[in-house]
């Protein structure tokens, strides 16, 4: 797996320019990908101008000229400093999308001398620290689904257009037998709605607070990458695909498709097939989450809350944890220690340099 494009030798075997030509509906499997290195090194009419396109032809006719795979990392259609979930510099989507909303209600408490009512959070003094229990490397399940439940409400409530994809669609592909109303593309969920659907998810497939970061990271990559909405008539699936592809990707044993069927009980396990078939090709198999994106999203949600009043629960430091704090920093400070004592010994390497000196820390 490559950071974005890892096995399409020519431009015709991308996913994201055969569903702009039309093409989406190629069968998936081994043979797709022989076809098309077969056309790119056969020099049939789609890829020859394809190639004269592009300019991959090589000069001395020897054939096409195939690109190293680093060459091909990041599309120039899809910057990378412009894709939140590729850059960790990049401003998360649904933070951007909060604010609106932020501002608006600051401004009006402000203007009707709205009250900001009894303060609950709680604040540390010199003889009580608070602490809740979520990290970004252990976050809290049930705080940070509520985080990206609310996330996917600000990105379907100010939402840009209602650009949508035939495989997301709920009329087209119905998750229940249910009949969908001939409205139901005009009513936008609640925070309750879509908290609900997920957390009825993460509940029955056991899955973590970690995979529903990585969930969010795949739903705006994939808004990004397929230049989609996500909207009343897409979102359940949406949100289902990457939930479904993230808990592959995160979790040693991770749930299968069938086991979904068991949870939503009257979807196929074909759908669900299909479904993740176009997501990755969707997002052109970039399955890969570095870890800075990773802190940058949870610390986003972290704000997200904050801005919403969706407090973390805190509670007084004990001397048990606060014991436990200490060991797991002395412990981490000691692999620190060493770490750097062996890259100086690579460092300097002169016979006459001795009494290296470092100063300590000042920490005010």
């Amino acid at each position: 797996m490559g950071n974005t494009v890892t096995c399409c030798v020519s431009p015709d075997a991308s996913p994201k320019l055969s569903r702009v030509r039309g093409g989406g509906g190629a069968a998936p499997g081994p043979d797709r990908w022989v076809d098309a290195y077969q056309a790119a090194a056969g020099g049939g009419a789609g890829s020859g101008s394809a190639e004269a396109e592009s300019g991959d032809s090589d000069p001395g006719g020897g054939g096409p000229h195939l690109q190293h795979i680093s060459d091909r990392e990041f599309p120039d259609d899809l910057a990378l400093e412009s894709n939140p979930s590729d850059h960790p510099r990049a401003s998360t989507i649904f933070l951007s999308k909060s604010q609106t909303d932020v501002r608006e209600k600051r401004k009006s408490n402000h203007i009707n001398h709205v009250s900001p009512g009894q303060l609950t959070k709680k604040y540390s003094s010199c003889s009580t620290i608070f602490i809740d229990d979520s990290t970004v490397s252990q976050p809290n399940l049930r705080s940070t689904i509520k985080c990206v439940t609310l996330a996917i409400f600000y990105h379907i409530k100010n939402r840009d257009s209602d650009r949508s994809l035939d495989i997301f669609d709920e009329k087209s592909h119905p998750l229940t037998r249910e009949e969908v109303p001939d409205d139901y593309y005009k009513h936008d969920p609640d925070h309750k709605h879509i908290y609900r659907f997920v957390r009825t998810l993460f509940s029955a497939a056991q899955l973590t607070a970690e995979c529903a970061i990585v969930t969010l990271v795949y739903l705006e990559r994939l808004l990004t990458y397929a230049e989609i909405d996500i909207c009343p008539s897409n979102w359940k699936r949406i949100v289902l695909g990457a939930i479904l592809l993230a808990s592959k990707v995160w979790d040693d044993q991770a749930v299968w498709n069938v086991d979904y069927c068991q949870i939503l009980k009257d979807i196929t396990v074909e759908d669900m097939n299909e479904m993740e078939r176009h997501f990755l090709e969707l997002l052109q198999f970039n399955i890969n989450v570095p870890a800075s994106v990773y802190a940058k999203y949870y610390f986003d949600l972290r704000s997200l809350a904050d801005d919403n009043n969706l407090s973390f629960l805190l509670e007084p430091l004990s001397k048990e944890r606060a014991q436990k704090l200490e060991a797991i920093s002395r412990l981490c400070e000691d692999k620190y220690k060493d770490l750097s004592k062996a890259a100086m010994r690579r460092s300097f390497s002169a016979d006459n340099l001795v009494g290296i000196r470092r100063s300590n820390a000042i920490l005010s």
